[in-house]
């Protein structure tokens, strides 16, 4: 019986992941209604985990590839499992909770729901956060996830699982008002979505470029020429980008950027170091400089060094890269001022957190800027940072410049739709953009509103669980 379930939620797991995957994400939402239906009838936890590590696993299937590249033993890339498995695991504990205090079927699914927002929020915090499939991202391709402006990726989260779990208990009690009244959100966010336009600000033009040497190799000398190459282009004395670590300050490439520009630059100090944006005037003189907000847990941050140590030294050994110096997270992320314009740039893994971009952008960035080093990446992870940046460009309503290695580079308007990408070759491009103001209902309040709406659904699951309780006592007392 319990495999038979096992299979059940394994099944619904990877259906859904494999939706969220095509041009029709938003259609997730159907198998995932029938994952939280099997879940909240019995066996929860288990049901959940099974369930969020296969919907992990497929999603982010191209992590099990990195892994293999970065050890150079193909069968290594099973090591991805470990973060499947963890991923797994968050879910098991809400599964626990939920059955724990919510006693019926129907009570569990609106806890599921309330319970699912609330811990992708909790996985966006802490040094080991780690939010990237996050379920909101179907919406993207349609008019729903404009409604971003008001509550960020977070409020497109809790419409896609109140959804799913509308359409659950519809299965269940055969009442159909919780779907129809979620059915019609829906409509109301969609008719947000078409009648939002481009806003209009003062133009501006930035030259981006991508390259196609590897985040391996990066550190060769390879990556400073061809970026050399990829920006001959450029108009005199537009403002050009470059891409993450694109420059080693302690080597001095600064003086040989091409400014006036913006690049990403490695800084090694004596205890730790630091993943750089800075800003490079035309004389080659470093103007103003932000670290990175979020360093990549296990990539760029190492914790527990006294207990670990000995396990990074070996890993350090097999790969051949240093593990046992961090890179600084930044204190404060402010927008670089260039020639009059505040850019706010932030650093490739900062796109996967809505924080960075609202900092940034309730500071006075007019425009964000993306630089990336996106060669970790294969097929479905190149195309899902992308879209990262979409998003963060609807909940600020800022342009978002992107420059890459091996990444998709391009310009994304303040509705999150692509205006000009290169996806392969080295090259670059010059983009105009609007320079913005102003702030969003979301820049403004973040996810304060949408951790209310989810809380909402929790003590509504509260309530029915007393009504289903007060109505076995009244049972009780007939008999």
């Amino acid at each position: 019986m319990r495999r038979s379930s096992d299979i059940l939620a394994l099944s619904w797991g990877l259906v859904t992941a494999a939706l969220t995957l095509t041009p029709w994400a938003w259609l997730s939402v159907l198998p995932l209604a029938v994952w939280l239906h099997h879940a909240a009838q019995a066996d929860t936890a288990r049901r959940m985990g099974v369930a969020a590590f296969a919907y992990t696993g497929l999603h982010l299937w191209w992590i099990a590839v990195l892994a293999a590249k970065i050890f150079g033993v193909p069968p290594l890339g099973g090591l991805a499992l470990i973060l499947y498995a963890i991923q797994g695991l968050f879910f098991a504990a809400l599964g626990w909770l939920v059955l724990r205090f919510f006693h019926t079927p129907r009570a569990r699914l609106w806890a599921l729901a309330g319970g699912w927002v609330i811990l992708e929020w909790l996985r966006t915090l802490g040094t080991l956060a780690f939010p990237w499939p996050t379920l909101g991202y179907v919406w993207l391709d349609t008019p729903v996830a404009q409604v971003a402006a008001l509550g960020g990726l977070l409020l497109l989260s809790w419409l896609a699982v109140t959804t799913a779990v509308a359409l659950a208990d519809a299965l269940i009690t055969r009442r159909p008002w919780p779907l129809l009244t979620l059915l019609g959100l829906l409509g109301l966010s969609t008719a947000y979505g078409l009648t939002r336009l481009p806003a209009q600000g003062e133009p501006a033009r930035a030259f981006l470029t991508r390259t196609e040497v590897d985040g391996f190799d990066r550190f060769s000398g390879g990556l400073l020429p061809e970026l050399l190459s990829a920006s001959q282009d450029r108009p005199a004395g537009e403002v050009l980008i470059w891409s993450e670590t694109a420059l080693d300050v302690n080597a001095g490439d600064q003086v040989l950027f091409p400014g006036p520009g913006i690049s990403g630059a490695h800084l090694r100090e004596e205890d730790f170091g630091r993943n750089l944006a800075v800003a490079i005037d035309s004389d080659g003189q470093i103007l103003v400089q932000n670290d990175k907000g979020r360093p990549v847990p296990f990539g760029e941050a190492f914790p527990l060094q006294d207990v670990l140590g000995p396990l990074y030294t070996t890993l350090g050994g097999l790969t051949g890269f240093d593990l046992s110096t961090s890179i600084r997270p930044a204190q404060q992320m402010i927008p670089l001022v260039l020639e009059g314009i505040r850019y706010g740039v932030y650093i490739c893994y900062d796109s996967v957190f809505s924080w960075p971009a609202r900092q940034l952008t309730r500071q006075g960035a007019e425009v964000l800027v993306n630089v990336s080093n996106d060669s970790w990446y294969a097929a479905a992870g190149v195309q899902q940072h992308f879209n990262m940046g979409r998003v963060r460009a609807i909940e600020n309503r800022r342009w978002v410049l992107r420059s890459v290695q091996r990444g998709w580079a391009g310009s994304v308007n303040d509705l999150g739709q692509p205006v000009q990408v290169l996806k392969e070759g080295t090259g670059g491009f010059s983009a105009e953009y609007q320079r913005l103001t102003g702030q969003t209902i979301y820049t403004r309040l973040g996810d304060a509103p949408v951790l209310l709406l989810a809380l909402a659904l929790i003590l509504g699951a509260q309530r029915l669980n007393l009504n289903s309780d007060l109505s076995f006592q009244v049972k009780e007392v007939e008999s």
